[in-house]
């Protein structure tokens, strides 16, 4: 059982390509996964990424300047997840007062305890990955970090 099982391809031209596909394949498996775990909140996963980046920073607002950089998916309109967010009142915002132009995020009481909630059913991601030893997980975790630290990368 393997990627060419999964997607029915034979042959790959290359190591290379097979790994390629390989790691996209596998977060589109991830991604299905955090999506259904995320569903009954009606939360996105970017949505869930701002959550936890203004967790990280709690009691402290941020910028959205900063929420963007720290995004996971680079491509997400943070603006965007923000609005979302302070619809389901799950953050505040409020003008910077030492920049009028910048709008400072943070979790609101209601937001905190989502996040509390969403904690006590997080053992989705060892659940996920039940068959994998904490090691290969960290050697896993060492690889991926080394694909993405190439100097000169797209």
């Amino acid at each position: 059982m393997g990627i060419e099982n999964d997607i029915k391809q034979n042959k790959f031209t290359s190591e290379y390509q097979k790994l390629f596909i390989n790691i996209a394949y596998t977060n589109s498996y991830l991604t299905n996964i955090l999506n259904t775990f995320l569903k009954p909140f009606d939360l996105s996963m970017q949505q869930f990424n701002v959550l936890r980046i203004l967790r990280g920073q709690h009691p402290e607002p941020v910028s959205i300047n900063s929420i963007t950089e720290r995004m996971i998916d680079k491509m997400s309109n943070a603006s965007r997840l923000v609005d979302k967010l302070h619809k389901k009142e799950l953050i505040e915002r409020a003008v910077c007062p030492k920049d009028r132009r910048q709008v400072d995020v943070k979790l609101s009481q209601k937001g905190i305890e989502v996040l509390k909630e969403l904690d006590e059913l997080l053992p989705v991601f060892e659940s996920t990955f039940h068959h994998i030893k904490s090691t290969e997980a960290q050697k896993i975790n060492e690889l991926l970090d080394r694909l993405r630290n190439v100097p000169g990368k797209m």
